[in-house]
């Protein structure tokens, strides 16, 4: 049976949109410790596009159930893992890319929901920290997923995190979402 279609983010609540993130279990991936047994011939492009052998993967529900095993690993690097296997997947960035946000309230009782380009649903706060790294080509904002996991935040969804940090005001720019807040400024 396939995966339903990722719920439109528009449409819901904060609050909808919270019991629907606590819905989605995930896999126990970090109880899971088999062998290596080599390479996926995966990668995850900066863009999100996951691909097999160098061709795209077509099917949402395929990438949406491959992101469900996907683990980071101690050294940094990024695996597929079942209870029987684990096998080695590139990763050009961040698994992730948070393709669409929703702010609900204002100043410290803000919340901020970003949509996931598989679909998953995250709310930005002291669990699911925002940050923000400058490289080489300017500043890139993160969003942590999960076990280490993070998207990396389109930049159309930066510019409304700008839009949001300039016009409440603070010193330095930034925002809140769940009663933390998160400066604009670039970390290193």
């Amino acid at each position: 049976m396939p995966a339903p279609p990722p719920p439109d983010l528009a449409s819901l609540s904060l609050a909808e949109i919270a019991r629907l993130a606590e819905a989605n279990r995930l896999p126990p991936v970090e109880s899971w410790n088999p062998a290596h047994c080599g390479d996926s011939e995966m990668r995850i492009a900066r863009d999100g596009t996951w691909y097999h052998q160098g061709s795209p993967i077509g099917r949402a529900a395929m990438v949406r159930l491959f992101a469900t095993i996907l683990r980071r690993e101690p050294d940094g690097g990024f695996v597929l893992v079942t209870p029987v296997e684990k096998l080695d997947i590139a990763v050009e960035d961040a698994p992730f890319v948070a393709v669409e946000m929703k702010a609900e309230g204002e100043g410290d009782a803000m919340r901020l929901a970003f949509r996931l380009n598989t679909g998953d649903l995250v709310t930005a706060g002291p669990d699911h920290p925002l940050r923000f790294a400058q490289r080489g080509d300017g500043p890139r904002p993160y969003l942590h997923v999960r076990g280490g996991l993070e998207a990396l935040i389109a930049r159309p969804v930066y510019y409304e995190l700008a839009q949001i940090a300039l016009a409440n005001g603070s010193g330095p720019p930034g925002v809140w979402s769940n009663g933390a807040f998160f400066a604009l400024e670039p970390q290193p």
